[in-house]
């Protein structure tokens, strides 16, 4: 079963969720300062970690930005209601979704259970011999997991990934928000929600490090599109 690492100083709350998560069967460990939990997560081999703003020693932006350095593990934030600033530099700096506080613990069990879908659809295609997705200078291994854009390769989170496959299927056709939101957040799309558009600049950022011109297109308040080729 799924470990779980959740690094927050809400002792009180740890174990609530501890209680909910536990029903489900997954391991389940707390740390409640933020340069404890870094050292946790990167010695431990953890498949999520739920991880608060708001943390003593290193706040959890901080943590998140050093951890990302060699650690792809997905990361559900939890922020303060409202402060969307948080939420925005959160997933620009690799988190896969975030919740804000106070939350439903069903919310919170039904979003642990869609990031470790990705997670477990990432494994399963490990063992798989997929064939290669090579559109407008990228290449997506499906097998392997790996991106290469002119030959350069590119580090993506889960989501990041599984984003992209879905686009480069669908190669030169729009895929909306809705189906993005669906198959790979688990959820359906909710208004004000900005979590895929900030995925998807993530994934430009990367690629534009190799090529400079624009491999996805916003169609604002439809979707998306992977361009098959140069404008």
């Amino acid at each position: 079963m799924a470990a779980i690492l959740m690094i927050d100083d809400d002792i009180e709350l740890c174990k609530l969720v501890a209680d909910y998560l536990a029903i489900d069967g997954y391991q389940f460990d707390m740390v409640h300062d933020g340069v404890s939990g870094l050292a946790k997560a990167q010695s431990d081999n953890y498949q999520l970690l739920l991880l608060d703003v708001m943390l003593p020693g290193l706040d959890g932006l901080s943590l998140l930005k050093a951890l990302r350095r060699d650690n792809y593990c997905p990361v559900l934030m939890l922020t303060a209601r409202g402060e969307d600033v948080d939420r925005i530099i959160g997933l620009e700096l690799g988190a896969d979704d975030y919740l804000a506080k106070p939350f439903n613990p069903r919310e919170l069990q039904a979003r642990v259970k869609a990031i470790l879908r990705r997670v477990e659809h990432a494994q399963h295609d490990n063992n798989l011999t997929g064939q290669l997705l090579k559109v407008n200078q990228v290449t997506l291994n499906p097998g392997n997991r790996q991106v290469h854009c002119l030959q350069h390769l590119v580090s993506l989170t889960a989501t990041e990934f599984q984003l992209l496959e879905i686009l480069m299927r669908h190669a030169g056709q729009l895929v909306s928000k809705e189906i993005l939101s669906q198959q790979v957040l688990g959820r359906r799309l909710q208004l004000y929600d900005r979590s895929l558009d900030m995925h998807i600049s993530n994934i430009r950022k990367k690629l534009s490090q190799f090529a400079q011109d624009e491999k996805i297109q916003t169609l604002r308040g439809s979707g998306y599109l992977f361009l098959s080729g140069p404008l």
